[in-house]
């Protein structure tokens, strides 16, 4: 891969933006790398967490400037053209939606600036850590476009819509201090070192519970947070229904007695219907 490194250690995936000298900036060989790598792992199943870190000054500067350049992505001369423009926006936006969507959780540690489609991609993971120096930008209101690729439609689940409005605005930046205040970043380490360190402790924290209940609970919480109380109780108990262990829950009692480590079954391969025969 050009645009990132990818490594798996004790059940635990560790994808890393590995182009520093372009401040980690999102061209289209990044979003179909990335594409590529989230939906292998999320077929494979073997992986129980994901953490997301990055290299260099800046976590990422968003999206490649010249990628505005090509006038046959963005062509607003034709109602075909502008069609299509909604096409290729989707299609961007699945990109991340897969970080939602993916079977087990996602942590990115993020040092320096998070700007402009960076604030997208980290919106969509489940833990947001921090260094001392990291700054988030809406960089897309300062190069006259509306952020489009999720930052609008997440950030307000994260923290409170006056504050993301007048960041959407005006194009400044949030300190990342400010991010952990408002809930958008869970902690804020000194160094880039304690930051993945403590990334890769809450990972291997995850990865020794029941990949199956790690799953479960990710969709009701991204449930809960899209629904009413009462349809979310409602779809917990069919949810629990779907994956109780009896094995699993004497599994984590026994282990933990024992003061050893558990032993629980990895998420089964997806295969899709194609691949079948």
């Amino acid at each position: 891969m050009q645009c990132f490194t990818l490594t798996t250690e004790n059940h635990i995936a560790h994808l890393v933006l590995n182009q520093p000298e372009a401040l980690n900036t999102m061209n289209p060989t990044f979003w179909r790398e990335l594409d590529e790598v989230l939906t292998r792992l999320h077929k494979d199943g073997s992986e129980r967490v994901l953490v997301v870190s990055s290299t260099g000054k800046h976590f990422s500067a968003g999206m490649a400037l010249e990628t505005f350049a090509g006038a046959s992505l963005m062509d607003d001369q034709s109602p075909e053209g502008r069609a299509a423009i909604f096409d290729l926006l989707a299609d961007m936006q699945a990109t991340f939606t897969k970080l939602e969507t993916l079977r087990i959780p996602v942590i990115a540690a993020i040092q320096g600036g998070c700007i402009g489609g960076a604030v997208d991609m980290v919106t969509a993971c489940c833990i947001r850590y921090a260094t001392a120096d990291a700054f988030f930008c809406i960089q897309e209101i300062n190069i006259g476009m509306v952020a489009d690729v999720g930052t609008l439609q997440r950030l307000p689940k994260l923290m409170p819509l006056a504050l993301v409005k007048e960041l959407a605005y005006t194009g400044r930046r949030l300190s990342s201090q400010k991010a952990m205040n408002h809930g958008l970043v869970n902690d804020v380490f000194e160094t880039p070192q304690l930051m993945l360190a403590a990334a890769m402790q809450c990972a291997s924290e995850i990865a020794a519970k029941p990949p199956v209940a790690i799953w479960g609970t990710k969709q009701a919480l991204h449930y809960a947070r899209d629904h009413s109380v009462d349809e979310s109780l409602k779809q917990m108990g069919w949810l629990q229904g779907a994956i109780w262990s009896n094995q699993h829950v004497l599994e984590a009692v026994v282990a933990m007695k024992g003061k050893r480590a558990a032993d629980f079954a990895k998420l089964s391969a997806l295969r899709s219907f194609s691949d079948l025969g």
